[in-house]
């Protein structure tokens, strides 16, 4: 292991000039245009496609529904505001695993990185390629969940308390391998070079920007739907808005129903839709590749936040107006079935068909899927920098410090990712994982912008570029609104809380022994 190491709570403002400089050999070749790209790129994956149909389900209620992704809009780009005085301090890769070492000690770094390796990032990636796969198989029906190339086992549901476990298939299929594919490509192409990573996310970002914007524009003029509009709008918006409004929800796997009101029913929605706007964080790992950070992470984050927050909710605005929101899961036509019951939740697609007939459900199955590459690379190139931190730290495998000779790029620490994701892939574990940290990650963010408070206390001297818009209300208005939904995540969705800080709380041993045995080494 490394035995580099920094100082594990009060570092000063010298100290950062010094830690920047160790990133130097780094190439500089993210300017604005490619950061706010890989912005946008990691938060768009097939998120906005799909989880309006559960959020309508939840929320009942047209109005809420917008709402929803109102209030995810509100603190994305609060903390990405947040987050940019914090990148302009400390323009260094790893981002947010720094900002949380710095701020809080080493313990709370270690642990964002362990969380991210082990679920947030690599689970994600490998969610987002099988999604790929998915969608690659409406034109090749042989790509499928159920056509195995090696069927290992099925692993059976085990209920433990609120949870439900397993209830998975472990092997390869046809749609684990494209998702494979994607994978190994993604991570190997971003070996050569960051600019070659950039070049990828920047295409495929302005390609499925360009498909959102489509979506809205022949939304507007060619696919308002007179039944839809009725049951949406006149006179049914605010159905069930109300804040004395009442709403059914499921306590738990299998818990009884309970009646809530509306500010903890649109908490209970945050999961889907905090999900599809999140990894707007992940262009802070790569800050040691970034042209003039301290100007150019502040703007890609809140440039990145806004235009995507915007296609988020225009989009959210035209599946209302084609498709009603309620409708009958057993329902024959796409307008039947409404948002709620669409298709395998495949929302925009079947917006898509609606207006455009069976083309349209092709042509967005083909945005799905470049939306998808899109953003599987922007989560690989970013990732591995954390890891690479990480390792030059002394808190993970010693050799992912090493950068290509050639390339100057985290090589082993991208095939460090690779492989781990692939593992992923082939457990079908991911999407399992997935639910299970939108806890952990809600209590990461918390941190960190708590961490802005903390250095603006303890470090007031430093080089602020950028203070953060608001300061100290929008941000302490986050931290309250992310705190009220993690309180109502454990109290109504456990199974979306006690694994992810399980996850979390196992890196504690782990770290204690990592930095035993890096001092072990240190002393021999």
């Amino acid at each position: 292991m490394s035995t580099q190491t920094s100082s594990p709570t009060q570092t000063t403002a010298s100290d950062w000039d010094i830690h920047s400089q160790q990133d130097q050999e780094f190439v500089k070749a993210l300017g604005l245009t490619s950061s706010t790209m890989l912005v946008m790129g990691s938060m768009i994956g097939s998120g906005i496609f799909i989880v309006s149909a559960e959020i309508s389900r939840e929320v009942n209620s047209p109005a809420l529904l917008i709402g929803a992704w109102l209030v995810t809009g509100f603190m994305t780009i609060v903390g990405a505001l947040s987050y940019g005085e914090l990148a302009a301090m400390m323009p260094r890769a790893g981002g947010q695993y720094v900002y949380l070492r710095e701020a809080l000690g080493p313990l709370w770094g270690f642990l964002y990185g362990w969380t991210l390796f082990l679920v947030i990032q690599t689970g994600t990636i490998a969610a987002v390629g099988v999604a790929c796969g998915k969608f690659l198989g409406v034109f090749f029906p042989s790509i499928s969940s159920s056509h195995w190339i090696l069927h290992l086992w099925k692993v059976r549901p085990i209920p433990i308390g609120p949870m439900v476990l397993g209830n998975m298939d472990i092997g390869l299929s046809t749609q684990n391998l494209v998702a494979i594919l994607v994978v190994i490509a993604l991570s190997v192409v971003n070996v050569f070079g960051v600019r070659t990573g950039a070049m990828i996310q920047n295409i495929f970002t302005a390609a499925k920007v360009a498909a959102l914007a489509g979506l809205v524009l022949f939304g507007l003029f060619i696919g308002r739907n007179a039944h839809a509009l009725a049951a949406n709008f006149h006179g049914h918006f605010w159905d069930n808005a109300g804040l004395g409004a009442q709403h059914a929800l499921q306590v738990g796997v299998g818990g009884p129903m309970v009646m809530v009101g509306t500010l903890t029913i649109l908490a209970v929605a945050q999961t889907g839709s905090l999900f599809s706007a999140d990894a707007w964080n992940n262009v802070t790992f790569t800050a040691g590749e970034v042209k003039n950070p301290k100007r150019n992470l502040p703007l890609s984050l809140a440039l990145g936040t806004g235009v995507v927050i915007l296609l988020y909710v225009l989009c959210n605005v035209i599946y209302l107006n084609v498709l009603p929101l309620d409708g009958n899961a057993a329902g024959a036509t796409i307008l039947e079935r409404g948002i709620k019951y669409a298709t395998e939740e495949r929302v925009a697609t079947a917006v898509m068909t609606q207006m455009l007939g069976a083309a349209g459900g092709a042509l967005m199955a083909v945005a799905i899927m470049i939306s998808g590459f899109g953003c599987a690379n922007g989560l690989i190139l970013s990732g591995a920098r954390v890891y690479y931190a990480m390792a030059k730290d002394g808190l993970f495998f010693r050799n992912v410090a090493k950068l290509h000779p050639g390339y100057k790029t985290p090589a082993v620490s991208l095939m460090v990712q690779m492989v781990w994701t692939c593992i992923l892939c082939i457990s079908g574990s991911y999407s399992q994982l997935l639910d299970y940290i939108v806890f952990a990650v809600l209590v990461f963010y918390i941190l960190t912008i708590g961490a802005l408070f903390i250095l603006r206390r303890t470090h007031p001297e430093a080089d602020r570029p950028y203070r953060a818009v608001g300061y100290p209300i929008l941000p302490a208005i986050y931290i309250v609104m992310a705190l009220f939904i993690d309180v109502v995540l454990l109290r109504y969705k456990p199974q979306y809380t006690w694994p992810g800080l399980i996850i979390v709380l196992v890196g504690i041993p782990v770290y204690y022994l990592w930095t035993w045995r890096r001092s072990a080494e240190t002393n021999a």
